[in-house]
C-alpha cells in the first residue's frame, strides 16, 4: 500500500509477537505443552517428554480413584454428585491437555504465521492497529488466567479448609476432606500423612488441568485478536484503494495486495478453527454440566449456610460462565469482522476505479458473504446466542437434578 516511514528496528517483529503470546506461554509452559519453535537438543526433548508424562501421571492418580469412588463406593447419591463436578473438571482439563499436545505442530505454524504478519507489516499506522488488538488479546488472556485459576483453587480450598472428625474404635481422628474423594478399597486417605499427600496431589492436578484450560482459552483469544488486527489493517488498505492513484496499474497492484492479505487471514482463521473446535466442544458441554452441578452444590450449601463454600461455588460458576463467554465472544467477533470486509469493500469509492479493477471487489464482497465461523466440534456455531443457550440449558438440567434428588 502507500509507503510510509518504516517502524524502528528497535521494535522488532519478534518482540511484538512475543508480547502478544507472552501470557499464553506462561500458562502453558509449566505443563510442558508450549511448542518448541527452534530445533531442540535431544536432552531438551527427553526432559519435555518426562515433564509431560509426570503431569499426566499426577492427573491420572487423582482421576482414576475418584472415578472408582463414583462408580463403586457404597455411599449416598449426594456424596457421589459432590465428586462428579471436580472429576468432570479434571476430565475436561485432561482432554484439553491432550488436544494441545497432539496439535503442537499446528500451534507452532500459527505462531510462525503471526510472526510473519508482524514482519511484513512495516507502516507505523498499520502496526499500531495490530498492537492495539495484541494488547486486548493479552488482556483477555490475563483475565482468563486470573478468573479460571482463581475459581478452581477457591473451590479446592473451600472443600479442604475445614477438617472433619471420624472415629475408629475408641479413637477420634481429624482429616481434611478430599476435593476428589478416593475409592477406599485402593487407599485409605483419612490418616496422616497419606491425607496430606493426597491433598497436595489434588492441588497439583488442579493446577495442571486448569493450566491446560486457561492455555487453550488464552491461545484462542490471542489468535482471534491477531486475526481481527489483520482484518482492520485490511480495512485501512481498502479505504486507501483509490487514493493517490497514478493510473490503473497502481489500483490493480493495491487490490492484489488486499486480496492476497485477505486470503492469508482466512487461511489463518481456518487453521485456528481446526485446532480449537474440539476444545470448544469439550468446554461447551463440560461447562454446561458443571454449571448445573455448581448450582446444585450452591443450593445444598445454602441450606447449611456455609459462607465459605457459597462464595467459592459462586466464583467457580462465574469462571465457568466466563470461560464459555470468551469462546462465544471470539466466535461472534470473528464472524462479524469477516463480514465487515465486504461492507468496507462496498463503501470504498469503487466508482472512481477502472471498471475492470472495480469488478475485482465483487469477488471480495462475495467471499465475505460466506463469513468464517468458529464452531464447537463443527456442531454448534460459537456466538453470543450460543452463550445464552448454554446458560438456559444448565438451568434446565439443574431443575431436573433437583427433582430427582431432593
Amino acid at each position: 500500500m502507500a509507503k510510509s516511514e518504516p517502524m524502528s528496528r528497535s521494535t522488532s517483529y519478534r518482540s511484538n509477537n512475543d508480547y502478544s503470546l507472552q501470557l499464553s506461554r506462561w500458562f502453558i509452559k509449566p505443563i510442558g505443552v508450549w511448542p518448541q519453535m527452534n530445533g531442540s537438543s535431544t536432552a531438551c526433548k527427553i526432559f519435555t517428554l518426562l515433564h509431560i508424562s509426570l503431569c499426566l501421571i499426577v492427573v491420572a492418580m487423582i482421576m482414576i480413584p475418584c472415578t472408582l469412588f463414583v462408580l463403586f463406593e457404597k455411599t449416598n447419591i449426594k456424596l457421589k454428585l459432590s465428586a462428579i463436578g471436580p472429576l468432570l473438571h479434571r476430565v475436561m482439563g485432561s482432554v484439553n491437555l491432550w488436544m494441545l499436545l497432539t496439535r503442537r505442530d499446528d500451534i507452532c505454524k500459527l505462531i510462525r504465521h503471526m510472526e510473519t504478519d508482524w514482519k511484513i507489516i512495516n507502516r507505523i499506522e498499520d502496526r499500531e492497529v495490530m498492537l492495539q488488538y495484541a494488547k486486548f488479546g493479552r488482556f483477555v488472556a490475563g483475565i482468563c488466567g486470573v478468573i479460571m485459576h482463581g475459581g478452581a483453587f477457591l473451590f479446592s480450598i473451600a472443600r479442604a479448609i475445614k477438617t472433619i472428625s471420624f472415629t475408629v474404635g475408641n479413637e477420634t481422628f481429624r482429616m481434611h476432606p478430599m476435593t476428589c474423594p478416593i475409592y477406599s478399597n485402593i487407599i485409605d486417605a483419612r490418616f496422616s500423612p497419606v491425607n496430606e499427600i493426597a491433598l497436595a496431589l489434588q492441588f497439583l492436578s488442579t493446577f495442571i488441568v486448569s493450566s491446560s484450560t486457561v492455555g487453550a482459552c488464552s491461545l484462542a483469544a490471542v489468535f482471534a485478536m491477531h486475526a481481527c488486527g489483520q482484518l482492520n489493517v485490511l480495512y485501512i488498505w481498502l479505504q486507501e484503494l483509490v487514493e493517490n492513484q497514478k493510473g490503473n496499474h497502481t489500483a490493480e497492484r493495491k487490490l492484489a495486495i488486499v486480496v492476497e492479505h485477505h486470503l492469508r487471514v482466512l487461511s489463518f482463521l481456518t487453521r485456528v478453527e481446526s485446532i480449537m473446535n474440539k476444545v470448544s466442544l469439550v468446554e461447551l458441554m463440560g461447562c454446561t454440566i458443571n454449571m448445573c452441578l455448581l448450582g446444585y452444590y450452591l443450593i445444598m450449601a445454602w441450606d447449611d449456610f456455609d459462607a465459605t463454600k457459597i462464595t467459592s461455588y459462586v466464583n467457580v460458576y462465574l469462571s465457568m460462565a466466563f470461560n464459555i463467554f470468551i469462546f462465544c465472544y471470539i466466535g461472534e467477533i470473528i464472524t462479524e469482522q469477516c463480514k465487515r470486509v465486504g461492507e468496507m469493500a462496498y463503501m470504498t469509492d469503487w466508482y472512481k476505479l477502472h471498471h475492470k479493477t472495480a469488478l475485482g471487489l465483487v469477488l471480495i464482497i462475495a467471499r465475505s458473504g460466506n463469513a468464517m465461523k468458529i464452531t464447537a466440534g463443527k456442531l454448534f456455531q460459537l456466538s453470543i446466542a450460543t452463550f445464552g443457550d448454554v446458560i438456559k440449558t444448565s438451568v434446565v438440567y439443574l431443575n431436573l437434578l433437583r427433582t430427582l434428588t431432593m
